[in-house]
């Protein structure tokens, strides 16, 4: 077994637990670890059925993507012959960080009998385990490596868990007195500490020592302004968004396309199409659909770029920009649209934003996309210049449908109609991607839509 990459960007995981012990039959896609990164804490399931022989790795430990962490016997005679090992060693404790002043228990609010008594009793816990996923909220939060160090845990053996420290950042960080811990320097984690009484005044600290790490810089603003810290989520996507405009040359083509047929076919279709499958029928897998189908006719929209090589990708992964309750956006993945039919992408694109809405993605719903679509018109936008989803190379927004009066051929001469237009908006990197190739692929996708056969089937 190798560690998987859980996302992309994703090039390491930290082992959090083993779910089986060596000598364990393991059953194909059955959970055998759990694993932490800097966005989520999953299982890794088996690939094939067998025994486990050998852990390679221990709890705590990160890994490298790709690298091994355990071996399984898949031969049947084999794995029955093969005698349990003895157990894996216990996982050593990471050392504790230094750090310079001392902290306190956190205690929820007074409301809370239970949970005030369980924070009460917390105790100084230098050296303990913190996953990649909890360190990353905490460094982005402001929470402090001793006051880690003390936060209450309700995971297994006390590990504090991301709803932990999201639950302690959302009580503003309390740093409160009179708990039954005592204050305690970790400076130096190998040697225990020693209680001391609290004293009953806090010493004022020295002029010349450094700003504690919880505490960030806050702008001033006005009596007339109101001051909103970003989130987690909307921080990565800050950072991304610059990174890509860093790394990628912009350009943007424009097409408006005659959706006409699309939009009557819908019309006809969606009730009993919700009738029959209980969800409703969007026009985005007919876009979905379409970029595929053009995606095949100039494969070269579909690559990445690592240094001087293009990477030509050969499957078409489409990801589809979700709008969150929170107002952020997220971006799952439907892998292989080109071997979907409408109804096909219609389920698939629906069950991924409802878990979407809900936090219930799993990193395999969000890796591997090969080219994006944003539907910026579900918001009343008739056009927008997207940006690139790196190391994708091109991203497409498709605007809101709008009647407009348009001359219509006919063989009895030209008519004046009313007729359903939407705007394309392809921005695509300039450094692989021309303007013919990104122009052509554009307009590729109209011609799909706007040869839409009225007569299709779901």
């Amino acid at each position: 077994m190798t560690m998987p990459k859980m996302g992309e960007s994703i090039m390491e995981g930290t082992v959090l637990k083993w779910l089986k012990q060596v000598g364990d039959s393991i059953e194909q896609d059955e959970s055998v670890l759990e694993v932490a990164t800097d966005k989520v804490d999953t299982e890794v399931p088996a690939i094939y059925a067998g025994v486990l022989t050998e852990i390679l790795v221990q709890e705590g430990q990160v890994v490298a993507v790709g690298a091994p962490i355990a071996v399984m016997e898949t031969d049947a005679a084999a794995a029955g012959a093969a005698a349990p090992a003895s157990a894996p060693a216990a996982p050593q404790a990471a050392p504790a960080p230094s750090s310079n002043g001392s902290a306190v228990p956190y205690l929820p609010e007074p409301h809370d009998p239970q949970a005030a008594q369980t924070a009460a009793s917390a105790e100084h816990q230098p050296g303990r385990f913190l996953s990649p996923l909890v360190l990353s909220i905490a460094r982005e939060e402001g929470v402090s490596m001793t006051d880690l160090e003390y936060l209450p845990g309700t995971g297994k053996e006390n590990r504090v868990t991301k709803k932990d420290i999201l639950d302690y950042v959302a009580a503003g960080k309390p740093s409160l007195t009179g708990t039954a811990a005592a204050t305690t320097s970790v400076q130096a984690p190998a040697v225990a500490p020693q209680p001391q009484a609290a004293p009953a005044t806090p010493a004022p600290a020295p002029v010349a020592s450094a700003p504690s790490a919880s505490v960030k810089p806050v702008p001033s603003v006005s009596g007339g302004q109101e001051l909103i810290e970003m989130d987690r989520m909307r921080k990565m996507i800050a950072q991304r968004m610059v990174d890509s405009v860093r790394i990628s040359p912009h350009v943007t083509s424009f097409v408006e396309a005659d959706v006409t047929n699309i939009v009557n076919w819908r019309n006809k279709h969606k009730d009993a199409y919700k009738k029959r499958e209980g969800e409703n029928l969007t026009f985005t897998p007919i876009f979905i659909q379409a970029v595929a189908r053009a995606i095949q006719d100039f494969p070269l929209i579909n690559v990445s770029i690592d240094g001087d090589y293009i990477i030509k990708k050969r499957d078409i992964n489409i990801g589809v920009a979700v709008a969150l309750p929170s107002g952020n956006l997220i971006v799952p993945v439907i892998h292989n649209a080109d071997q979907l039919n409408l109804n096909g992408l219609s389920k698939k694109l629906n069950d991924l934003a409802a878990r979407a809405r809900i936090n219930k993605l799993t990193p395999a719903d969000l890796e591997g996309g090969t080219y994006t679509l944003s539907n910026v018109g579900s918001f009343g936008n008739v056009m927008g210049t997207p940006i690139i989803m790196q190391p994708q190379v091109a991203i497409m927004a498709v605007g809101a449908i709008k009647k407009k009066p348009a001359v219509i051929e006919t063989p009895q001469g030209d008519l004046i109609g009313i007729r359903h237009f939407m705007f394309l908006s392809h921005s695509y990197d300039h450094r692989v991607v021309d303007g013919s190739l990104g122009g052509m692929f554009v307009r590729k996708v109209a011609d799909y839509l706007e040869q839409f056969d009225p007569n299709t089937a779901i």
